[in-house]
């Protein structure tokens, strides 16, 4: 493989716990009791917040709407991370090995259904600049479809240049995984922040399961020599 693609949250950063917590203060404020955890994994996890808060409220909301409540609901998520500030660290092992790209100079970029005020904030927080080319970093502009959709994936390969056959994807979220297979990619790698390996067995498609990114074997990527 040639190059790398992060889904980021729950992937490089394990935080779907707070987005959880956000999700059910959040959709109880808009229908009256809040998102159950199976809706949680088929209607939240890779989803834009317009696809997400059209099924909270049944019906097509107007933009305009969509960008209000993303806003509120987005700060109460940020506002989250800020009170665990203990957790404001990237994925075990995460730091090392996208050392270790940049040091070989391996293609690598983010894909995230997150959108740009939480993209500012892991920037700043997590220090992204140190690895990753900002402007390659493919987020929810408002014209990307939402996981499962194969979009966020051939777009962030074309980022950094590659077909998407040649690229690795990281997931968490099974829509992002379905996203990354409907899109091509060359190899599948499922991280298990959240649910437990056994989750991801049954899963086709996935090359290999970690727990953390001291896990992944190295020898797949194919590193130009010095000459």
């Amino acid at each position: 493989m040639n190059g790398i693609i992060f889904d980021f949250n729950g992937t490089l950063f394990f935080d779907s716990h707070l987005h959880y917590d956000a999700w059910r203060i959040f959709s109880k404020r808009l229908r009256g009791y809040s998102f159950s955890d199976e809706e949680m994994q088929k209607y939240m996890f890779g989803r834009t917040n317009a696809d997400i808060i059209e099924y909270a409220i049944g019906k097509k909301p107007e933009p305009e709407l969509v960008e209000k409540l993303a806003k509120e609901k987005e700060t109460l998520y940020r506002n989250e991370c800020l009170k665990n500030r203990e957790i404001l660290k990237l994925a075990p092992g995460a730091e090392k090995f996208l050392d270790w790209l940049k040091e070989n100079n391996i293609p690598r970029t983010i894909a995230t259904m997150s959108e740009w005020d939480n993209v500012a904030f892991y920037i700043d927080v997590f220090k992204l600049s140190n690895w990753f080319d900002l402007d390659k970093i493919v987020y929810s502009n408002g014209k990307i479809p939402g996981k499962p959709a194969p979009d966020i994936y051939q777009i962030a390969a074309k980022n950094i240049g590659l077909p998407i056959e040649e690229c690795i994807v990281v997931e968490d979220a099974i829509s992002g995984i379905n996203s990354a297979k409907a899109a091509g990619a060359g190899r599948i790698i499922a991280i298990s922040s959240e649910e437990p390996v056994e989750y991801y067995q049954k899963i086709s498609g996935i090359s290999q399961i970690i727990k953390n990114f001291d896990e992944i074997d190295r020898s797949i990527f194919k590193v130009k020599q010095e000459v």
